[in-house]
Formats: C-alpha cells, structure tokens, sequence
C-alpha cells in the first residue's frame, strides 16, 4: 500500500453528472486519505455527494477527474476487496439465509465447502446461530441486516463501504447493530467507510468524521474523535461526558455547511 498504511484515497477527486439537463458538478476537488484499519463517516447536507463518493469509491463510477486510491492502485472498476452494504438489505426471498450470505462467493466462483462453513461462522458472530436453512420473510429487520452484513464479509474484503445501513431499523435494534458491526470490523481489521444522517452515529461509531457542504460537495471540516469516545462501544460512547461536545461541534459543522441549501445526491 502507498505511504505505509494508506487504504482508500480520493486525489483531486472532482465528478459530474451529465443529463438531458445539462452537466452537473456532484463533487468537487475531494482530497481524502482513510488508514488501514480506520473508520470514517462522512456527514453533510442533501446534495453533498455522499453516496457519489461511496460510489466511486467502489469503482462503479469513475470520478470526472482526479484519482480514486485503493491500497496504492488506482480503481478502474469493481472489485472483490471492497465491500458494499446499503440500507435496503435485498436478500432473495427464494434463497435460505446461507445462500443469501454466500451469494458473493457464487458470484466471484469462490463457494465451496469450507468457505460455506466460514458463512455459518459469521452469521453465528452475528448473533444468527443455526439460522442457515431460515427464509428472510422469517427474520425481522434487524436479523434481515445481519444477513447483509454477513454477505459482505464473506468475500472477505479489505474495506468496507456502509450508506445507511442502520437508518431504516428502529432506536433499539439500531443501537444494538452499530455495536455489533463496530465491534466485528474491529475483530476482522477491516477499513470502512459511512454515510449517515444520524450525528450521534457517526460521532459513536467513527475515529474521524468528514463534513459535506453541498453544491457542489466538498469537504469543509474534519473531526478526530477523541480517544476514549473512540475506545468505547458505540452504546458506551454516547454515555461518556465528552459525548455531548463532540456531537455539538459536528452540529455547528454541520449547521454552517447546510447554509439553507438543498438538492439530491
């Protein structure tokens, strides 16, 4: 990897849509370095790019100018070291829980007996023991996301790409999943990478959260979690004193990048 332990980078990174419109600049000059084993939120307005961003960090669309760095190489397309989930979960309702899970491994020719022990072993750290042979329509929407979430591992990947994953799921399975998926990236060594709404999440869950103005996106501030914010269970965090300033900070952030603007990603 480039620079030691650099995992994702966006250089000059600038992308624009084009319509029967006309052409529309997303995201503009995006400078941004994630580490090895880092968790980052990005956090911003309506219109400020998140979700371009994930997706040019996934390689599904190539940024109008500028560079997108996965581990030092430059990202031309898809590939199999990056995981993606979003918030819908799109599990097939015809396929058992397993099959959902190891649908990364069909795809990339990589199913076999071992790997498929390997799913089971996930889906039981993901608090879904024995549930292999279970349909979605039998899982509530939480356990629907644990799935997902087992699904993206499978494959493995180096970095994990998260929009939204928690937004649709009630308070208390909300909180339960941001420590669960805290806790297992952190076990794994996993880089990962949200886009969320939600302050307090970003703030518990994150050792750097990035702020989006809008139109076009660009970055205008970065927040370095403090330690023992860091250190501590997404649950935990939002119990210790320090909390409330860090999610006031991002909120003034936040606050000043929104400026009464408005627009869609």
């Amino acid at each position: 990897m480039a620079d030691g332990n650099r995992m994702l980078e966006l250089l000059g990174v600038s992308h624009v849509y084009v319509n029967d419109k006309g052409a529309s600049l997303a995201v503009e000059e995006l400078e941004l370095s994630v580490q090895s084993g880092e968790f980052v939120s990005l956090v911003g307005p309506s219109g400020c790019g998140k979700t371009t961003i994930l997706s040019m960090l996934a390689g599904l669309i190539p940024p109008t100018r500028g560079n997108v760095m996965l581990g030092g190489e430059a990202v031309s397309g898809p590939s199999t070291k990056v995981g993606y989930m979003l918030q819908q979960d799109f599990l097939f309702p015809w396929r058992t829980i397993r099959d959902n899970a190891a649908l990364g491994l069909e795809i990339n020719g990589t199913k076999s007996s071992l790997s498929l022990k390997k799913v089971d072993g996930l889906l039981a750290d993901l608090g879904l023991p024995g549930s292999g042979s279970r349909y979605p329509h039998e899982l509530s929407g939480g356990m629907r996301q644990r799935v997902a979430l087992a699904r993206t591992l499978a494959t493995e990947p180096d970095v994990l790409l998260l929009d939204e994953p928690f937004s649709a799921l009630d308070l208390h399975i909300k909180l339960q999943l941001e420590d669960l998926v805290q806790q297992t990236l952190r076990k794994l060594g996993k880089t990962a990478v949200l886009v969320t709404h939600d302050l307090a999440e970003a703030a518990a869950m994150s050792d750097r959260v990035i702020v989006l103005a809008a139109n076009p996106g660009r970055i205008v501030a970065e927040l370095v979690v403090p330690d023992d914010i860091r250190a501590a269970s997404p649950m935990e965090a939002r119990r210790l004193p320090g909390f409330q300033s860090v999610f006031d900070r991002l909120w003034a952030e936040l606050d000043a990048a929104e400026g009464g603007l408005a627009g869609d990603e």
